[in-house]
């Protein structure tokens, strides 16, 4: 596996394998991988001939300089990771002047508004810093196709309206979450908790599926409620969110239409860690 330290050694990478007409699948991440991760790559691998991971905290997505600087970070075990999987033929791990030459500063977009629902309604900016930094990455490494998690269905919906909107020649593919034995949708920051922290923690996905079960019988206020005094007798969590929104719009509903796909989502902090999930709902 190549480790690619800078824009110019990548460049001069991806213009070689080019030349040979390799197609690239990419899927850029912020490092203290996981088995999520690498269920990116092995759907890369099935449609590429060569796959490519980045990996760099981008400081312009965090509104946080605390969440920032807690943000788990150990390099030599993320490419240990990368080797042992067979999956990456190369890794980019770019300085940030690499993806900030002047300014370490986002570029604004306009995401048909999908950028003010849900987590930007609380991050404000958040999704400029997405859009800068994978924009940058997308022009560095060339991908054909890029892979993302379901996980962060609102970034995934907003790098597609990104590419439509920009017309970059980049296929984006998502892809279902990865979660834990006990349910819990695997993340970096899952790190931080402890393990008995992180088996309580199933109870957010039970939750899920237990809104997948009302759907359409129960009213959305009613799950809502619900859902609320689940969390209201669960030690050390607090229910930041949910919702039940649009998959096209993310905007939330609070009536079940007909024709349309809808998605729980949820936003729970277990002991300081922010966690967020969501369902489709069938």
């Amino acid at each position: 596996m190549e480790v690619l330290k800078s824009k110019k050694v990548l460049q001069d990478f991806i213009e070689r394998q080019k030349e040979m007409g390799k197609k690239i699948g990419f899927a850029p991440t912020m490092g203290a991988l996981h088995n999520g991760h690498l269920s990116l790559y092995k759907e890369a691998r099935k449609e590429n001939d060569l796959v490519v991971s980045s990996i760099f905290v981008n400081p312009t997505q965090f509104n946080n300089a605390e969440d920032l600087e807690k943000y788990p970070r150990d390099i030599n075990r993320d490419i240990s990771i990368l080797e042992k999987s067979g999956l990456v033929d190369a890794v980019y791990i770019p300085q940030v002047s690499d993806i900030y030459p002047e300014k370490t500063e986002s570029q604004h977009y306009e995401f048909d508004g999908l950028e003010n629902e849900m987590e930007g309604k609380s991050r404000p900016g958040h999704f400029d810093g997405v859009g800068t930094v994978v924009e940058e990455l997308f022009r560095q490494v060339k991908p054909d196709s890029a892979y993302f998690g379901e996980k962060d269905f609102q970034q995934l919906a907003i790098i597609k309206k990104m590419v439509e909107k920009k017309k970059i020649p980049v296929k984006i593919k998502g892809v279902s979450i990865f979660r834990a034995e006990n349910g819990l949708a695997l993340s970096s920051r899952n790190q931080r908790l402890l393990q008995d922290r992180r088996e309580a923690s199933k109870v957010i996905f039970e939750t899920l599926n237990k809104v997948n079960d009302w759907f359409r019988i129960v009213t959305v206020p009613e799950i809502k409620e619900r859902v609320q005094d689940i969390f209201d007798h669960q030690r050390g969590m607090q229910l930041e969110y949910f919702l039940i929104a649009d998959e096209k719009t993310l905007k939330e509903t609070d009536f079940f239409y007909k024709d349309c796909n809808f998605r729980a989502f949820i936003v729970v902090m277990v002991d300081g860690v922010r966690l967020i999930d969501n369902m489709h709902l069938d």
